[in-house]
């Protein structure tokens, strides 16, 4: 990039710009892409494959000769977006006179985009300052480079003034990264007493006409082959995922990456085999689930799990749902022609990734993150945490942490993030690592601190440190809980008065601290989900009456947080199950980009939603705590599509696409006037 010295040369610059191309014809669907013939988007490639991996693990082919049973069926996963709350926006401010950039952004990742723009500007990190403010959501879809985001950032350089950008939804719809949009052809090898033997995965995706930077765009289609069957016991599994160029709008990862895909193919195959079977949907899941007591495991995908808990959580979820009464009350509602349906689906979500998932590719994207903790002149302390606020509660998260590990009020601490220039290195926020990664960061830097406190107390109490202890913002006595010091005195005499400390004593009141799991390259949480719905023949409407959550993600630190955080990752679910799809016409032109046209769920048609919880805290770190941001999201829309077609099994009409639309039910059922057919 040449740089212009003055506005005047930038604007005659600007004048003189011509862009010149030879459109290429639209490539819209994935398969078409791959096919002989196809226009190539990218032509140095030689062809439009982005990506493929295969998987092949036990005698596959043998286990299917032997299956007493082989389920087969087709799975459609439609396109879909964040629709952040907030949309994307940048400010960003060239100071000639200091040589450095501050730009003021929505992201989830500000030490990310502090080194990319250093990259791309010619400039050293040092000279880069980003500040990520509160982000009204983000779910995954701001932790990506876009170019409008770039182009604003070297603009402010180029002219040295202040430039902002700020998308409007309109905009969003068309250039925020979409997801999903899978195609996956599946088999299961099953015997007649339901064990499972193997499964056989097909999945193709497209990603639009690049991959994402300086992450990829092949992490959903990865994660999908990675996490089909988690759940469940079973020796023989074949998958391949293909990527594909095309020209729809980039696609990358978004909450739960992979997951949903995964989970409803999985939970999908299980109901029609237990269908096919006669064996109830419960039965055959118990049957198969991994025993809680079989941990470490490792899945045939390679997946490595520390310690879960399938049979526990479904056992207190047929608690909550009352599942033998619901089957009844189903059964007797059937006689008089209404259609209610039951679905279930087991999950199990990616949390606090460490190096593993990025650094081996050499991507300079964090997987530790850091947390400094000081006890200021007036005895309060400030945390400064490398992880962001997403609305997710971070900050109070972090406040809770410090709270309870250094002993003080809730009140008494203030939470920073988001600055380059104030938080120590790290990742950020994304894949739930915040109070996975973060939150052990910030409990080992206060507990540091504690230490350097009592000590720091003891020589001025005269005192052993072993015999003092921190509790409602004082130091007291051990044994008694009598009130020996305030940390307001400690701070006092530490800051104002150190000439008065004992010889040799020099106060150290702030503590800095980073952490990354080692041992496993994810914290694997689980859980369960079940929908209960009634099903409209004559209008194809589904009206949800009740879905339940049982998730266990280790240590618990805010109940009201994770609850809602399960929530609202099962609104999104619903979402993708019922509503959500960017529909594109043969020219790649998206069709429903606006808020008129691109359904998301209202609270109208919210169920209530029950969550309950088993704990298995993870033994690599101190605190325990695992992800919660993305289990709502992971199985909320299989245990709907299940639903629905155990609302449908009575007419022997099962539905592999979502969004289950009124009119692809209509068409399922055989009254939808427009010739669509049953997915």
């Amino acid at each position: 990039m040449v740089l212009a010295n003055t506005r005047a040369q930038a604007e005659d610059a600007a004048e003189h710009i011509m862009v010149s191309y030879d459109p290429l014809p639209p490539v819209v669907d994935a398969a078409a892409a791959l096919a002989p013939g196809a226009p190539i988007i990218h032509p140095e490639l030689g062809d439009n494959l982005a990506f493929e991996r295969h998987i092949d693990t036990g005698n596959t082919d043998a286990a299917f000769a032997a299956a007493d049973t082989i389920i087969e069926a087709d799975f459609t996963f439609s396109r879909h977006t964040g629709v952040t709350l907030e949309a994307r926006a940048v400010v960003a401010d060239w100071n000639e006179g200091e040589q450095r950039l501050t730009v003021h952004q929505g992201t989830q990742v500000p030490h990310m985009m502090q080194t990319i723009y250093a990259l791309h500007l010619g400039l050293d990190e040092s000279q880069v300052r980003v500040i990520c403010p509160d982000v009204g959501g983000s779910f995954g879809i701001k932790i990506h480079v876009y170019p409008d985001e770039m182009a604003a950032v070297a603009a402010s350089r180029l002219i040295r003034r202040p430039v902002r950008f700020v998308a409007d939804r309109l905009e969003s719809f068309v250039s925020d990264i979409h997801a999903r949009d899978h195609t996956v052809h599946a088999r299961l090898a099953i015997m007649n007493d339901g064990t499972i033997t193997g499964f056989d995965i097909d999945d193709l995706t497209g990603i639009g006409p690049y991959s994402a930077y300086p992450r990829t765009s092949a992490v959903e289609a990865n994660q999908v082959i990675n996490l089909i069957g988690g759940p469940y016991r079973f020796a023989h599994y074949r998958a391949r995922t293909r990527v594909a160029f095309q020209t729809k709008a980039m696609m990358s990862q978004y909450r739960a990456v992979g997951h949903p895909i995964a989970t409803s193919v999985t939970e999908g195959l299980l109901d029609r085999a237990a269908q096919r079977l006669g064996i109830d949907p419960v039965t055959i899941r118990r049957r198969n689930l991994i025993p809680d007591d079989a941990y470490p495991y490792t899945s045939p995908s390679g997946m490595r799990f520390e310690a879960l808990s399938h049979h526990a959580c479904l056992d207190r979820l047929l608690t909550l749902m009352d599942y033998d009464a619901l089957r009844a009350e189903q059964a007797s509602l059937r006689e008089r022609g209404i259609m209610r349906g039951i679905g279930i689906a087991s999950f199990i979500e990616i949390t606090n990734p460490g190096a593993a998932f990025y650094g081996v590719g050499g991507a300079r994207i964090s997987a530790q993150d850091g947390a400094t903790i000081r006890l200021d002149a007036t005895g309060r302390l400030i945390v400064q945490a490398s992880v962001t606020e997403q609305g997710q509660g971070t900050t109070t998260i972090l406040a809770q942490i410090a709270a309870e590990a250094m002993g003080v009020p809730f009140e008494h601490i203030r939470v920073m993030l988001g600055d380059t220039d104030v938080t120590p290195y790290g990742g950020g926020t994304w894949a739930s690592r915040a109070a996975g990664i973060g939150g052990e960061a910030t409990w080992q830097a206060a507990r540091t601190l504690r230490d350097q406190i009592l000590t720091l107390a003891a020589s001025i109490l005269q005192e052993t440190s072993g015999n003092l202890d921190i509790s409602g913002g004082a130091v007291i006595d051990h044994a008694s809980r009598a009130e020996r010091i305030t940390l307001a005195e400690l701070a006092r005499i530490a800051y104002f008065r150190p000439d008065t400390l004992p010889k040799g004593i020099q106060a150290e009141l702030i503590a800095t601290r980073h952490y990354v799991p080692r041992e496993y390259p994810f914290a694997f949480t689980n859980g369960i989900q079940a929908a209960w719905l009634e099903l409209d023949t004559e209008t194809g409407f589904i009206t949800l009456l009740k879905h339940w959550v049982v998730e266990d993600c280790g240590t618990i630190i805010n109940p009201l947080l994770v609850d809602e955080q399960i929530r609202g990752g099962v609104v999104q679910g619903i979402g993708a199950a019922l509503f959500e799809q960017c529909d594109y016409d043969s020219e790649g032109q998206m069709l429903n980009a606006s808020m008129a046209d691109y359904l998301v769920p209202m609270a109208g048609e919210m169920p209530d939603i029950t969550i309950a919880h088993i704990t298995t805290p993870t033994a690599e770190s101190t605190i325990g705590a695992k992800g919660a941001g993305e289990a709502g999201t992971a199985a909320a829309s299989a245990a709907i599509a299940n639903a629905v077609n155990d609302a449908l099994s009575p007419l022997n009409i099962t539905i592999t696409t979502i969004p289950l639309t009124p009119a692809r039910i209509l068409a399922a059922l055989g009254t939808c006037a427009d010739g669509v057919g049953p997915g």
